[in-house]
């Protein structure tokens, strides 16, 4: 029996008309509905014809949770007086409620997108709604794409309907071709805001760590609400371990229920949070009581402001969830509970002077999120690299390319992206391929781990995987409950034939079947499987992973001194080089070696290291080295490129330089500054590039640091003079080794400054010059040196010194130095090396 009350008083139902105009004229639409209007449960029984008007049509409903999913279909059972599988069912990972007559399904998004990959044109399906679209969950957008191609080129006459509440309208009705917007205007009740922000400054969030004295600062704002406002109170918060907090902090509330809703909170409390309470209520809830779930009695909201989104290391290869801020649409959202059955009130833990530089919408999952799930989604579709779907926002480059490594490594792909037959299996497993993988390759005793590692397991179950899963075994918490679940379907698919039974390399057969077995060895065989480059030896106080990455254990760890392990669970806390391992289990290298065969390498390595050549034959697993040995015969080319790269890093110093090498350089960039062409360049980095010019053959004869100490530099940088034009013969005219002064005497030029040389001379011996010497057209710079050899003036302009500084420098030396000449005109002056006695004489 329709419950007409309750659905006439749904604001949505205004609309309907509007929407079934667009629906008729355009096929698809974009329905614009603030929370409590009813989208997510009268829409669906209008459009399926069971509120007495319209024809009758079968309706498929997306959700993106599971717990929003099996509310929305208990609801709208409710409002048509049904039980859950009557005219209205639902399907989620586990657990499927359908019957006969059901004619509205809500499913979540991953079960949809499985239907899609197995009946593209979802026959018997009359028009499909995707609701809560603001959110932007990967799954949720990929079947946008994937629903569209279908009305596209199979079924034009499929209706999709693009449901929410704070959606880019825009962005969603270009995507669906030009497709109408509907809006509902609601009736839900004002909502009053409450500024609720911590007296004392607190830490921002950083990684999945929240300041404890902002979870404080929560509770005490619950207390507040409690106090000042009627009805109960829904608490927002980023993640379960913060739920936990808070509700330790709430401990010794009077006559008030504290209950924890979260996606692995049991299925009797999430019931009866959605039921009226005797009691009254605070509800500590993560994201997933955003949208799609009316609370009863809920007056109060009080908002963290904080929320949980996925991000990818793609250079380790590893995921995590990191705490942002919340976007202002899901503070809209998250407000908008407080206002369904009445006036209400929301205390925001911020203030107001940060609202406006929020993030308008949260980030798209396609942006931030693992890939790999998606491109075997893309591949299968027949879009290997998602270029022809219609999505809201492309998917990175990068990220592609990372899932495209890991989907062939686990003979997903092919070389071209396509996907392979065992891509295609792996695909309608429901699973992260890397999962599948290892359910494929050992389906019988993989099950039940893989059903682990398919959610994340409590942190009580510890970091051990073969100790989580006798834990999970003997379990009687909700998520034991949800494990046996899982493993059940799992092993349904297995006996479906969804599964193979093949054996990738026969790795898991030899694993099994070798070595002591029992829960620890199929633990180890599953991680390894599903995370190949994830195998980690000991090295150290750390594990070094194939990856590449490094890990480490907590010291309670029973993992912990195992000299191999695989790691299936780890991230990377922000500020940290190391990955840190949440779930991992102990191997040995044999098992190591066959589940990462890929990665198995043997080579000739020849390089610098420690200043020589290291020349060794090493096997590798990824990064981890296995075995080495020393080369007796290295490939010559190897050594030569080992060579270069010791004279990179430490210089040109290795060779042998001798005086007269080092003056020649110094004589040639001289002339490089100031004539250029034909000159040679003979910075480090020009000689590097022009090596094989003047460095051979002698380089391609050296075998280690030694034979290079033995090269003469000299010898080999004269190759690089201007021969072939003759300019090499004026290297003695243009920049001389030595110039011979006024005194006879040759004196050595230092060009140690490329910018102007120098010339140091006795006073006395440039007597009777009247300007200075000039090199390659530069003057020198003559640095005037007393008959004791100390610099008494320096200049590059002869003449001016005679004329004005000279008469100073002859004052200041003549007494003390009385036995050499000291004339009063120099530029007349006999210039000499020698004493007035020895002139004399």
């Amino acid at each position: 029996m329709l419950r007409d009350d309750a659905l006439g008083a749904l604001p949505v139902r205004v609309a309907l008309p509007a929407l079934d105009d667009a629906l008729d004229g355009h096929g698809a639409a974009v329905l614009a509905a603030p929370p409590g209007t009813g989208k997510t449960t009268l829409v669906p029984l209008a459009l399926a014809g069971l509120l007495g008007e319209g024809p009758a049509r079968r309706v498929v409903v997306a959700e993106p949770r599971r717990i929003a999913a099996r509310a929305a279909a208990r609801r709208m059972a409710w409002l048509l007086g049904e039980r859950p599988g009557d005219s209205v069912g639902f399907t989620v990972r586990g657990e499927r409620v359908v019957g006969r007559r059901t004619r509205v399904e809500v499913v979540t998004t991953g079960v949809l997108l499985q239907r899609l990959q197995r009946d593209q044109e979802l026959a018997g399906v009359d028009a499909v709604i995707l609701d809560e679209c603001h959110e932007r969950h990967l799954d949720a957008d990929t079947s946008a794409a994937f629903l569209w191609d279908v009305r596209e080129a199979l079924r034009p006459e499929l209706r999709l309907v693009a449901a929410s509440a704070t959606t880019d309208t825009e962005g969603w009705a270009r995507l669906l071709g030009g497709a109408p917007v509907v809006r509902a205007h609601g009736t839900s009740f004002e909502v009053e805001v409450v500024w609720a922000p911590p007296v004392r400054p607190v830490r921002p969030p950083h990684g999945t760590r929240v300041d404890p004295e902002l979870l404080a600062h929560v509770a005490s704002v619950v207390r507040r609400a409690l106090a000042e406002r009627s009805g109960d109170v829904l608490c927002f918060l980023p993640g379960v371990g913060e739920i936990a907090r808070v509700a330790a902090l709430l401990g010794g509330l009077g006559g008030v229920e504290v209950l924890q809703v979260h996606g692995r909170a049991p299925a009797a409390v999430q019931d009866a949070v959605l039921a009226p309470g005797e009691a009254r209520r605070v509800v500590l809830a993560t994201s997933v009581a955003e949208s799609s779930l009316t609370v009863p009695g809920v007056r109060v909201v009080v908002d963290s402001g904080l929320a949980r989104e996925p991000r990818v290391d793609h250079a380790r290869g590893l995921s995590a969830l990191t705490t942002v801020r919340a976007s202002r649409a899901a503070g809209r959202q998250r407000a908008g509970r407080a206002g369904r059955e009445g006036p209400g009130a929301v205390y925001r833990c911020w203030a107001e002077a940060e609202d406006g530089r929020l993030p308008s919408f949260p980030s798209p999952e396609i942006k931030v999120a693992d890939l790999t799930a998606f491109a075997l989604q893309a591949a299968c579709w027949g879009d290997p690299d998602a270029s022809g779907l219609a999505l809201l926002d492309p998917p990175p480059a990068g990220a592609m390319a990372a899932a495209r490594a890991a989907l062939t490594a686990v003979g997903a792909v092919d070389a071209a992206g396509r996907a392979t037959e065992r891509g295609r299996r792996l695909a309608r497993l429901g699973l992260h391929p890397r999962l599948g993988r290892a359910l494929l390759d050992a389906p019988g005793p993989a099950a039940e781990v893989v059903a682990l590692l398919s959610e994340e397991a409590p942190r009580a179950y510890g970091d051990d995987l073969a100790a989580a899963l006798r834990t999970a075994r003997h379990g009687g918490d909700a998520y034991a409950q949800r494990w046996r679940r899982e493993v059940r379907r799992l092993k349904s698919a297995a006996v479906a034939g969804e599964v193979s039974g093949e054996v990738s390399g026969e790795v898991a057969g030899k694993a099994l079947s070798e070595g002591p077995g029992g829960d620890d060895r199929v633990a180890g065989l599953v991680a390894a499987l599903a995370f190949p480059e994830r195998v980690a030896r000991l090295d150290g106080g750390s594990y070094l992973m194939a990856s590449g990455t490094r890990a480490d254990l907590p010291e309670t760890s029973p993992l912990r001194g195992a000299p191999w392990i695989a790691v299936a669970v780890a991230d990377r806390p922000v500020g940290r080089g190391h990955a840190r391992v949440r779930l991992g289990a102990v191997v040995d290298e044999d098992l190591a070696r066959r589940a990462a065969g890929p990665l198995l390498d043997a080579r000739e390595e020849v390089h610098w290291a420690d200043g020589d050549v290291v020349a060794r034959r090493v096997e590798r697993l990824g990064a981890i080295e296995l075995a080495a040995r020393p080369l007796r015969d290295p490939d010559p080319a190897l050594v030569r490129e080992a060579l270069l790269t010791g004279l990179r890093r430490e210089g040109f110093g290795l060779l042998r330089w001798s005086a007269g090498a080092l003056v020649l350089r110094q004589r040639l960039a001289f002339l490089r500054l100031h004539l250029g062409e034909p000159w040679p360049d003979v910075s480090d980095d020009a000689l590097h590039a022009r090596v094989d010019e003047w460095l051979e053959p002698e380089l391609s004869r050296a075998r280690r640091r030694a034979d290079l100490a033995r090269l003469d530099a000299g010898e080999a940088l004269g190759r690089l003079l201007p021969w072939a034009s003759g300019d090499a013969a004026r290297l003695e005219e243009l920049a001389p080794e030595r110039i011979t002064v006024p005194s006879g005497s040759a004196i050595r030029v230092d060009y140690g400054d490329p910018e102007r040389p120098v010339l140091a001379v006795k006073l006395q011996e440039m007597f009777g010059s009247r300007e200075s010497p000039r090199l390659a057209g530069v003057p020198v710079l003559v640095h005037l040196l007393s008959p004791a050899g100390r610099p008494a003036a320096v200049t590059a302009d002869l003449a001016s010194f005679w004329r004005d500084g000279y008469k100073g420098v002859r004052a200041e030396l003549r007494g003390r130095y009385p036995k050499h000449p000291w004339p009063e005109d120099p530029v007349t002056a006999e210039p000499t090396r020698r004493t007035n006695a020895a002139l004399r004489r």
